[in-house]
């Protein structure tokens, strides 16, 4: 039951990352923002988790209860989601979408703490229950697809709506911290300190680490931000570009099916450095807008550019990081990843593609390069 349970939230979170990530710049388009402030709506709030996420993490690593604050969080993103769909105004509605985009995105690494929390105590298995986000991410890319083909772009934020609403109701389900047998109790559990965080934080294979799954995930800017838009300007419809995601998604459920058997033959580094080659041969293709044939094929790879690099990354926490710091280090880890990095390539992103379109994949490319090399860097280190 505590497999489902998570499965369940897992689902539902990820309802709303597959209505948000392809859709809501066309929500933000449809109300009248520019490029360049989409470009801002979608960093600002990547920017501010550099130090929410952290900061909502050690507190849930010092009161021990992750599941609280998920619920906390899950309806306070309800509320700013209802007060964004009301919002006409430019920059009420970059304001409101970035409290939107912080409450829904800092609940991810809470997740995945209580996720890998229950894979060390209870012997479950992270790629199956994280499998099931991947599958609700499909569902609702067809069903934004689908809706903004029958309706027009405005409907997307009802959809959210829906979504973050079966969030709040799932957390519920998520695990207490006496749900996990065999682990201590809330009152005995080392408490992370002040001293902890700043260990972390300055640990140089940490820091390595932190660079290589950054710079991976980093480079998926360019796709997430101006992928859709760019599809429509090439005359792709809004059902094939719901087809395009969900083939993507398809490739990453298959590789988390088969995460335990992967994890056999790779370490965790090591699918961070599969991830990042990819990244280089996938962004260097969509440079030079591809066929359809090529794009199916190119989404296939997304299987490995975010798939392998997502697995490496939760896996190598597990493995290196003490359960006691685990929440931080997973929200240092989206602060980095979702924060630093993938701020400042939006905001390159938002640079680049106005005046040379898909040529801007290049610098992505680079990204994937830069990637590999702190992969290698962390694995040698780690060897030594």
């Amino acid at each position: 039951m505590l497999a489902a349970r998570i499965s369940l939230f897992y689902w539902a979170i990820f309802l709303i990352v597959g209505l948000q990530t392809p859709f809501l710049p066309l929500w933000l388009n449809a109300r009248g923002l520019s490029v360049t402030e989409i470009s801002i709506a979608g960093a600002l709030p990547l920017f501010i988790r550099i130090v929410a996420t952290p900061i909502v993490a050690y507190l849930a690593d010092r009161s021990g209860d992750h599941r609280r604050m998920v619920v906390i969080l899950a309806w306070s993103g309800l509320a700013c989601t209802v007060l964004l769909s009301q919002s006409t105004q430019v920059w009420p509605i970059i304001l409101l979408t970035t409290l939107m985009m912080l409450t829904t995105s800092t609940i991810m690494p809470l997740t995945e703490t209580l996720a890998m929390r229950a894979v060390r105590t209870r012997g479950l298995d992270y790629g199956r229950m994280r499998l099931w986000g991947s599958i609700s991410f499909i569902v609702a890319t067809l069903i934004g697809g689908a809706a903004i083909e029958h309706w027009t772009g405005s409907v997307i934020i009802w959809l959210i709506i829906a979504a973050v609403v079966m969030t709040a109701l799932a957390a519920y389900g998520l695990p207490q911290p006496d749900d996990n047998a065999g682990s201590a109790t809330t009152a005995s559990r080392p408490r992370i300190s002040h001293a902890d965080v700043a260990e972390l934080a300055t640990s140089p294979q940490f820091l390595l680490f932190l660079a290589a799954a950054g710079m991976v995930q980093a480079s998926h800017a360019v796709f997430y931000v101006y992928g859709v838009l760019h599809w429509r300007d090439l005359g792709l419809s809004a059902t094939w570009t719901g087809v395009l995601w969900a083939i993507a998604v398809i490739a990453e459920i298959a590789l988390f099916a088969r995460s335990g058997a992967v994890l056999k033959v790779l370490s965790p580094l090591g699918l961070i450095a599969v991830g990042a080659g990819a990244a280089i041969m996938r962004w260097i293709a969509m440079a030079f807008d591809p066929a359809l044939p090529l794009l199916i094929a190119l989404q296939i790879l997304h299987a490995l550019t975010f798939g392998a690099t997502h697995i490496g990354t939760v896996h190598f926490i597990a493995q290196n990081i003490p359960p006691e710091r685990a929440g931080t280090a997973q929200a240092l880890q989206a602060s980095v990843t979702a924060g630093i990095a993938m701020g400042g390539a939006t905001l390159l992103a938002g640079q680049l593609y106005g005046p040379f379109g898909a040529k801007a994949y290049l610098a992505m490319a680079v990204l994937g390069v830069l990637g590999l090399a702190a992969a290698a860097m962390a694995q040698r280190r780690l060897r030594a």
